[in-house]
């Protein structure tokens, strides 16, 4: 893991919050791990994602809880492995992650989840019976061990297209949204993420070294997958999002308002494997999943909006984005029925 992939201080804060004593006890904690005590009083410090992960086997460790005592149940040490062990043992992801979820349903009392199969779409709800939604931090650990074991058990990423959450929106969603993705929804009647079907046919070949390896490295190998904030990559991300489709420059423009050469721009995106075609492709992604959410915005507003010439192209391309077709994807998450 690279030393400039950055965990949010709110996030250390998080998990300390039910797992640790305040006081001498966190700045004990925090010193073993390496993360100075004082950056808890600032809103905008980072810590190295290394450093988290320390934080997070310690927390675990001595309460002998992997999931930062955020359920009634304690998710005892050995969890994540008994989970890994009995998913890698089923042929394909589908049944994979069906166990997996059916061991965490029984470990942990509040948090029981079902895997639902629709058509083109996936998703794994959370079938809650609490009246009060959760934490967005007891929410997103959940879903960080869940996607990271999935990812593992598949040998690749498995992009997410949506996640939705019965709590309000946190202060900050920053690390969230790099971590999961763009389009978080909050406030919704359940909690669920929705990923392509396909997804579920990827067969599990993983060996007994290969879990001890992962174990060895968790969950360092989990949230290495958050990308630095400040990289190049984020930067025109952001910068795209803030312009309509048709004014988005091309290389050699956009090379030029960045004050480098073409090739070094090509260079520097590669070095975070990133293209400039696959910024806009997932930028237009990120706001077509997005638009879908909204009924009163047509299809061919999108294409529009998106730059494409009609929306037929928008179907092609977003079919080839998320796996599934616009329409599908909208009335999957319209329907509001538990």
């Amino acid at each position: 893991m690279s030393e400039k992939d950055t965990i949010a201080i709110q996030l250390v804060r998080e998990a300390l919050l039910q797992s640790c004593a305040p006081g001498q006890a966190t700045e004990e904690v925090l010193n073993k791990v390496g993360i100075v005590p004082a950056l808890l009083q600032t809103d905008d410090s980072r810590v190295p994602a290394s450093q988290y992960a320390k934080l997070w086997r310690l927390l675990a460790r001595r309460g002998d809880d992997e999931f930062f005592g955020m359920d009634p149940r304690k998710l005892k040490s050995g969890s994540l492995e008994f989970l890994c062990r009995s998913a890698m043992a089923q042929p394909n992801l589908a049944t994979g992650l069906a166990s997996g979820l059916s061991f965490l349903s029984l470990m942990l009392d509040k948090l029981p989840a079902q895997l639902v199969h629709q058509q083109s779409l996936a998703e794994i709800v959370l079938l809650e019976d609490d009246p009060e939604p959760r934490r967005a931090f007891t929410y997103f650990t959940y879903w960080m061990i869940v996607h990271g074991v999935a990812c593992w058990l598949a040998g690749r990423r498995i992009p997410i297209l949506s996640i939705e959450l019965r709590c309000a929106q946190p202060d900050f969603c920053d690390d969230y949204r790099v971590m999961f993705s763009q389009n978080l929804r909050f406030g919704r009647p359940r909690t669920r993420m929705i990923f392509a079907a396909d997804c579920l046919d990827l067969p599990i070949k993983r060996s007994a070294d290969e879990l001890k390896r992962f174990l060895a490295h968790a969950p360092a190998n989990i949230l290495v997958k958050y990308r630095d904030p400040e990289s190049l990559a984020s930067r025109i991300r952001h910068d795209l999002r803030q312009l309509p489709a048709e004014q988005w420059p091309e290389t050699e423009a956009l090379a030029q308002q960045l004050c480098m050469s073409a090739s070094t721009l090509r260079r520097r995106l590669a070095e975070e494997g990133q293209t400039w075609q696959g910024l806009k492709d997932g930028v237009r992604k990120e706001l077509a999943i997005a638009w879908l959410a909204e009924p009163s915005i047509s299809f061919a507003e999108i294409a529009a909006r998106l730059g494409f010439a009609d929306a037929s192209s928008f179907y092609k391309a977003f079919r080839k984005w998320s796996g599934s077709n616009p329409g599908h994807y909208r009335s999957l998450i319209l329907n509001e029925a538990v």
